[in-house]
């Protein structure tokens, strides 16, 4: 499978190797949408509970993913230079950092989120149901971090079947056990929130448990070394990945708090906005996970072209992505929403938002294929730079000033960011192919 990075037609390789990462990565978007389904059900308060923790939990997968994508990139690399005695050791160091992480998580969780909530949320009945959900969520947090780590080190050999089953199980046992938990079944007490994160918390453990079997049959998991340089090194791969994502917390976050300021009910259509914009920005993550390998392994073989084709090919696929996202969100705006609440003040605004915001779709799709596209060839500080640009510079301070204006201003913040982030990708790559060795 390794060869095939080198030699298989670029077009081919992202066919074959997309899809499951692509499957499996909507799958496990499933978890945040089935738990708001089912509590939106419940109850109205534990809706916006769910909907306001979702920006920490997007803070908890930057993490994970981003500590992961570091192991990618130095196994992929590896391969590709030919130097493979030290994957054990990367390997090892990966084990330990998963669990590492998931303890701070664990730690900060308990600590911090009734402060978080009261901070967030007017509403007792929000703050008592977002607490519930936390404390199980982030009481078992190791499992999310080792699950992620151990599908990056399969991925990094190719092997992208493994991690979708292990997403798809965990899903379907999440999808099955949510309505007996929250609403109380065969017996059970009904438990609300808490059923909710009880229910992604057995999915998330069981999934690890797939990923971890798939990475002891593929590397010897008895050798290799524990050594903080190697940690450290994973950490400095993966930084843009982590820096890209974990900005999504502090940005959602921000846009909560200037939402507030307007109505209640606008926090929670950017909560639905971000459950559904999944289906379609997620597939493009998965796309993001194929094209990493693919790079780094080029990039430490000199395949210059193969990178470069890469880079086009999965420009491609994503316009194609986001075009069908942009035609669904346009047309029926009102279905998505309604699958979550029926309130007609969240209807009417979240229609109006949902056509606004879903114009950033396509220059979204493209700097998220150029973000990766850098980090692969070790130009970490443009991708941290764009991915920064985006999510500190415009995003938030752009919804500051239109909020002035009106809660329909507030949604043009998202086309207009992604555009200027998209020409300066364009732009960093320009200068990248004329002078390589300055960016």
């Amino acid at each position: 499978m390794v060869s095939n990075m080198e030699k298989t037609p670029i077009p081919k390789l992202l066919l074959t190797m997309s899809p499951p990462v692509m499957l499996a990565l909507l799958i496990q978007s499933i978890y945040n949408v089935v738990d708001s389904y089912f509590v939106s059900i419940y109850s109205q308060a534990g809706l916006t509970a769910v909907s306001l923790i979702y920006p920490i939990q997007l803070l908890m997968t930057a993490v994970a993913t981003g500590t992961g994508a570091g192991i990618n990139i130095l196994i992929s690399r590896m391969d590709g230079t030919g130097e493979k005695a030290k994957q054990s050791d990367i390997v090892r160091n990966g084990f330990l950092l998963g669990i590492l992480n998931g303890l701070v998580f664990t730690v900060f969780g308990l600590l911090a989120m009734k402060g978080y909530y009261a901070l967030s949320s007017n509403q007792e009945a929000v703050r008592e149901a977002g607490i519930a959900y936390t404390r199980i969520v982030f009481l078992f947090a190791p499992g999310l971090f080792i699950e992620a780590n151990c599908t990056k080190m399969l991925q990094a050999k190719g092997n992208m079947v493994i991690p979708m089953v292990a997403q798809v199980v965990g899903a379907l046992v999440n999808l099955v056990l949510d309505p007996i938990f929250i609403f109380g079944m065969f017996g059970l007490p009904a438990t609300g929130t808490a059923g909710a994160a009880i229910a992604t918390v057995i999915g998330q453990w069981l999934a690890m448990l797939i990923v971890l079997i798939g990475v002891c049959r593929t590397y010897d998991v008895r050798k290799g070394k524990l050594d903080k340089r190697i940690c450290l090194q994973i950490y400095k791969e993966g930084l843009p990945s982590i820096v890209m994502q974990s900005l999504y917390t502090l940005y959602i976050v921000g846009l909560n708090l200037i939402l507030k300021q307007l109505t209640e009910d606008a926090v929670t259509v950017l909560g639905i906005y971000y459950k559904v914009q999944a289906f379609f920005f997620i597939p493009l993550m998965g796309l993001q996970q194929v094209i990493l390998p693919i790079i780094s392994y080029n990039y430490g073989a000199k395949q210059e072209k193969r990178i470069r084709d890469t880079l086009k090919y999965s420009i491609g696929i994503s316009c194609t992505v986001m075009l069908v996202g942009m035609a669904v969100f346009m047309l029926i705006p009102d279905r998505l929403v309604g699958i979550f609440s029926k309130e007609p003040a969240v209807l009417a605004i979240g229609c109006r938002a949902f056509r606004t915001i879903c114009c950033n779709f396509l220059p979204a799709g493209i700097a998220m294929m150029f973000v990766v596209y850098f980090q692969g060839i070790e130009r970490r500080s443009a991708s941290i730079f764009v991915t920064v640009l985006r999510q500190v510079i415009l995003l938030v301070p752009l919804a500051w000033l239109l909020h002035f204006w009106g809660l329909d201003y507030v949604w043009l913040t998202f086309p207009i960011t992604e555009v200027i982030a998209t020409g300066c990708c364009i732009a960093l790559y320009m200068k990248q192919k004329k002078q390589p060795e300055k960016i």
